[in-house]
């Protein structure tokens, strides 16, 4: 009666050994490491020798090398030998191999590679710093309406349409003006089939005709939606360079962003890198030194030039049309020129972009070039007791050079100022432009004292909630509570093996997850034992009774745990960051305590009370 067919015994025994296997990596524990990546490439080994020479070599001793996928891995045995080997492994690499202070497993390596791993720790656990970042979507909107401006401007003089100006009005419009009512409605018949996103309207200013040009509803969505998504690939693109190992970079909500770095406790150096809007222009000078002056003296600026100034003050004039934009750059490095020994970054086109430089400066030998850096900068100021962000546009000229010859896919940009500069410019440059400027509007340092601490209490808690629950069900239902006990632990087995296969990250809710697990696990327990008890006083034979029991008490559980899983689905959609890792620990648990506290507790009865024909007691 109370009997498993073999099949069944030896799939329960397959399964709880599997997942004894899988969750075994997490005792023991993690090695200081140092991840080194190449840029441009898979790292050799010849590299990696390189690098553990240059180690040995400053006396500093590593457990063991070797490469995984596209990188290399040098792991130490303490954390001091880890923060030391930096430095030494630069120095013998140089800038284009980034590191990343990591952790890696202390597993046997047979276990690694039969894909035994343990599970990630989060930042509330290991340490790092939060960012919530908040995108300008003004901003996003405004670029958006800037770069359609440049083209309305060159399909208006390709069909030649005269018009006057055609300039973004308080970051909402475009403005076109033009010298006569047949101009507009040329316009007016051309444009919008060129720009299905645009709606033109026209309409009448002072005498003078004009076409009004916005975005549609649809497309206000399509450049909010592309702007989250050009700052995530952009966010990845930085973190990769600080060399940040398991960074966490998503969306959440509308407009925000959450950036977590697990291991970085430098929040200045992240926050300058991460939350940096620079980008470059290259445009053609306009006039002479002359020129420049009497147009900022007399504030008279012709319509096809822009005034800008460089970083002594000097004004300069600079035509609207810009040649290349930061968003051409596929590489940039830094370094020093040649001649003259200064700083200077060395940039990398795209074919586009290559092409485009080459036709301007072939056309443009003997001419002046400038290269205008462009940031968004944000500053707190406070106003009357409270904190009043300030957003101010940065436009400054870096380099006006004399174009000697046609310039095509590399060349270099001089007058940095300090090889630092040159350095954050090149991996600004690396990382692609952001394209919309963004706030940091939450900011949370964790240190790793306190994340070894959240540990200790995560553990603590596990432990004393498992004691607790374990002390009742032993004195309580004797030895159905002992098997009761039993599936209570391979439950935890079971989450802690999923999550590992997952390659989950493991954080404070995620162990709450876990805790909560163990009451949902045994209330299951509660309910069969519960029943076995009233068929027993109901006059039923032990077998029997254990068989009802199980049986009847099988509709009861369903219904509780698909309830708590319902909940669990509803906090994964809805919630965010901590709250889904919260629930998908649930949702492992709920899982894991339908298979032992039914499947598992019932073949440790079978096998106890099972074989047994005449069966007159049992101990619950």
């Amino acid at each position: 009666m109370n009997r498993y067919p073999w099949w069944k015994n030896l799939l329960i025994v397959l399964v709880l050994a599997l997942a004894a296997f899988f969750a075994l990596p997490n005792l023991y524990g993690e090695n200081p490491a140092l991840q080194i990546s190449k840029r441009n490439g898979s790292l050799t080994q010849a590299e990696l020798d390189r690098a553990t020479a240059a180690l040995k070599a400053a006396d500093l001793p590593i457990k063991s090398a070797q490469l995984e996928a596209k990188d290399g891995l040098i792991q130490f045995s303490t954390t001091d030998t880890q923060l030391k080997a930096v430095n030494v492994v630069r120095a013998a690499l140089g800038e284009d191999f980034p590191l990343a202070l990591n952790l890696a497993p202390a597993a046997p390596a047979w276990m690694t590679a039969l894909g035994a791993k343990p599970m990630y720790l989060g930042l509330d656990l290991r340490g790092g710093v939060h960012f919530l970042m908040q995108i300008d979507m003004q901003a996003a909107i405004k670029t958006a309406l800037d770069r359609r401006v440049e083209s309305l401007r060159g399909d208006m003089r390709h069909d030649d349409i005269r018009y006057v100006s055609a300039d973004v009005d308080q970051g909402k419009d475009i403005l076109i003006r033009f010298r006569d009512t047949t101009a507009q409605a040329a316009a007016m018949n051309k444009l919008p089939g060129l720009y299905p996103e645009l709606k033109f309207d026209r309409t009448e200013r002072n005498g003078n005709p004009y076409l009004i040009a916005r975005l549609t509803d649809a497309g206000v969505l399509a450049e909010k939606k592309a702007a989250v998504e050009q700052n995530i690939t952009t966010l990845r693109n930085r973190v990769n360079e600080l060399g940040v190992a398991e960074p966490l970079i998503q969306q959440q909500g509308e407009d925000r962003i959450v950036v977590e770095l697990p291991g970085i406790q430098d929040t200045v150096r992240a926050k300058e890198i991460i939350g940096a809007t620079a980008t470059l222009e290259f445009r053609l000078v306009s006039g002479t030194p002359s020129d420049w002056i009497d147009a900022e003296q007399s504030g008279r600026v012709p319509p096809d030039v822009r005034l800008y100034h460089e970083k002594n003050g000097q004004p300069v004039l600079l035509k609207r049309q810009v040649i290349v934009t930061g968003d051409r750059i596929t590489g940039a490095s830094s370094g020093f020129d040649s001649r003259s020994n200064t700083p200077a970054v060395f940039v990398n086109l795209d074919g586009q972009g290559a092409r485009r430089m080459a036709d301007v400066t072939g056309e443009n030998i003997g001419k002046q070039m400038a290269v205008v850096f462009i940031e968004h900068r944000t500053e707190t100021k406070i106003v009357n007791g409270q904190p009043v962000k300030d957003k101010k546009l940065i436009e400054q000229v870096i380099n006006v050079a004399t174009i000697q010859d046609q310039l095509s896919n590399r060349f270099q940009i001089t007058g940095m100022g300090s090889p630092e500069a040159a350095r954050d410019l090149a991996l600004l440059l690396r990382a692609g432009a952001l394209r919309a400027p963004m706030d940091i509007v939450e900011e949370r340092t964790v240190g790793p004292s306190l994340g070894a601490d959240n540990i200790a209490a995560g553990i603590h808690a596990s432990i004393l909630g498992f004691a607790l629950v374990a002390a009742f069900m032993l004195v309580y239902y004797r030895v159905f509570g002992t098997t009761a006990v039993i599936a209570l632990f391979a439950n935890l087995v079971l989450i802690v093996a999923v999550l590992s296969l997952l390659q989950a990250t493991l954080t404070l809710p995620g162990i709450a997850g876990m805790v909560l697990t163990l009451g949902i696990a045994v209330d299951a327990n509660v309910l069969i034992n519960e029943r076995i008890r009233e068929e027993l006083r109901n006059g039923l034979t032990p077998q029997a009774a254990i068989k009802a029991g199980y049986e009847r008490a099988f509709a009861t559980i369903i219904d509780s745990h698909v309830t708590t899983l319902l909940a669990a689905v509803v906090l994964f959609a809805l919630g965010s960051g901590p709250v889904k890792g919260f629930a998908v620990t649930l949702t492992i648990g709920i899982l894991a305590s339908l298979f032992t506290a039914i499947m598992v507790t019932r073949a440790l009865v079978n096998l106890i009370y099972g074989r047994r024909a005449r069966l007159t007691r049992i101990s619950i």
